[in-house]
């Protein structure tokens, strides 16, 4: 059976390119109205929908919003499987995190290269005895890091500070090199491989002897097309995001002299998280 003629396919494809630049355009106009009454979403057209204030809005995961559907509208949102995964992979980032703490005996120094506020950190601050964890968070975005000072002042948490810092190029801690540092959420945004095994090679060399990197990869994602057509970054720019191969993040660990490298996924399953150490 003949198929169909080259222009007839030309115009098929275009009219759906078409639909779907109006799908995207409906659905930017109604979240960016209705969608403005759920508390998540103002964050996110406000700080962005990857920063470190919105994803604070996502571990909490309480409804908020106004006029009584706006919590509804939240609710939804909360509930979309990306952020469904973040938080178990917050869960599973906590528990490797608790097993390198005590290994070390209960004591250690953490630096979070791009903390946001760093509830999680706070948590695991929270649950040891004060003064035996020092946790150092770090981000470009200082308004997550004001929103974490304010929660651990509140908490009356000791031991965690707040400092702007670019995480790739990230300079040596002042008190010394860290038992464990921390990249969560950070490589799921970079689109350049290179910059990401860089990254790896160059904070191997912060640590101090003995010392992990624990990092995360997004190994797949359903609604990466919805994302990238309807939500802003924090740059106000289309959020693209890029997932890969467990292995493939496993390989730049061992290139950049990690001897003992091992993967877990969280129970959602489009995060792992990485733990590479030697």
């Amino acid at each position: 059976m003949p198929g169909r003629p080259p222009h007839r396919q030309a115009a098929s494809m275009t009219r759906t390119k078409g639909l779907k630049k109006a799908q995207w355009a409906a659905m930017r106009l109604l979240l960016g109205t209705v969608g403005r009454l759920s508390e998540g979403v103002r964050i996110g057209y406000r700080h962005g929908f990857d920063s470190g204030s919105m994803l604070d809005h996502v571990y909490v995961n309480k409804a908020q919003g106004s006029l009584g559907i706006g919590r509804v509208i939240d609710r939804c949102y909360l509930n979309a499987v990306g952020w469904r995964a973040i938080r178990a992979r917050r869960e599973l980032l906590k528990d490797v995190l608790r097993k390198e703490i005590s290994e070390r005996g209960g004591r250690a120094t953490v630096l979070d290269v791009a903390s946001g506020p760093g509830r999680y950190l706070q948590d695991l601050v929270a649950e040891h005895p004060a003064g035996a964890l020092r946790v150092e968070c770090r981000d470009l975005d200082r308004a997550g890091l004001s929103q974490g000072e304010r929660q651990s002042a509140q908490r009356g948490l000791v031991g965690i500070t707040f400092a702007h810092g670019d995480a790739l190029a990230p300079q040596p801690p002042a008190d010394g090199a860290p038992d464990v540092i921390v990249v969560s959420g950070l490589y799921e945004l970079l689109l350049e491989d290179d910059a990401i095994a860089a990254s790896v090679e160059r904070l191997r060399g912060l640590l101090a002897p003995g010392g992990v990197l624990v990092f995360t990869t997004q190994t797949r994602h359903p609604q990466l097309e919805f994302i990238a057509n309807v939500l802003p970054n924090r740059e106000g720019v289309p959020w693209v995001m890029k997932c890969r191969p467990v292995e493939q993040a496993e390989r730049w660990a061992r290139d950049a002299g990690f001897a003992e490298v091992a993967s877990r996924r969280e129970s959602v399953g489009l995060f792992t998280v990485t733990t590479a150490r030697g």
